[in-house]
């Protein structure tokens, strides 16, 4: 990794898995290398993965096949800003339908427990023009799950 700072994210042995679907699902992403373990140790084995470097969206990550001692929270997530309906349904569908969960407002978690936020680019419009704009889209966010981009813009016109 030439980066200066580089998230490192914690798994349960499946950094490799999580790299891949990452990879496959989000433009300007790929997998780095993959560290393997040169011999066998406490718990594990020689060629056990043990850290997977990957680009997601452009940005370094490093995945460390930690164990099961820490479990991601909701206090990190992942933003990702969406330009439209398709788009907004393409990430979160891919997220929720590879073993994740829905949540609430644009909110789902991945398979190994990291929280998304998937916010089409009108909501995050619609909070800066604040006023009254500001509230209807945000009260039209709180009713949903996945972000309806068409819903959020009739509400910020008023409609």
């Amino acid at each position: 990794m030439a980066d200066k700072l580089t998230t490192v994210l914690w798994y349960d042995g499946d950094a490799d898995e999580a790299a891949r679907f990452y990879a496959e699902t989000f433009p300007d992403s790929s997998v780095g290398t993959i560290f393997r373990a040169p011999s066998d140790f406490p718990s594990g084995s020689k060629g056990d993965a043990l850290t997977v470097e990957f680009t997601l969206l452009g940005r370094a990550f490093s995945g460390l096949n930690g164990g099961d001692l820490f479990k991601p929270n909701e206090s990190v997530s992942f933003m990702v800003v969406t330009e439209d309906q398709a788009e907004t349904d393409r990430y979160w569908n891919a997220i929720v339908g590879n073993g994740g969960q829905e949540s609430e407002c644009g909110w789902c978690k991945d398979k190994w427990g990291f929280s998304w936020q998937i916010t089409p680019r009108t909501l995050l419009e619609s909070q800066a023009a604040g006023g009254e704009e500001a509230r209807r889209a945000f009260e039209a966010m709180m009713t949903m799950q996945k972000i309806n981009v068409a819903a959020i813009d009739a509400a910020r016109k008023g409609d």
